[in-house]
């Protein structure tokens, strides 16, 4: 998936999970859209997230 993160090994990006939930899609109707996916997959979407962006920004 030219690199990015994916959710345990399926072909789901990370990103395609926070885009639908984004977009103001329920847990279950994103189940519902990516039957693949479980509702720990996009809790643990989200926390993937949350640590990604946890880090200091120096500014100059």
């Amino acid at each position: 998936m030219g690199g990015r993160p994916c959710i345990r090994g399926l072909r789901i990006r990370v990103t395609d999970v926070l885009d639908l939930l984004a977009a103001g899609l329920t847990h279950d109707q994103i189940v519902s859209e990516l039957p693949d996916l479980e509702l720990e997959d996009i809790k643990a979407a989200l926390a993937y997230a949350a640590k990604r962006i946890d880090h200091p920004t120096v500014a100059a």
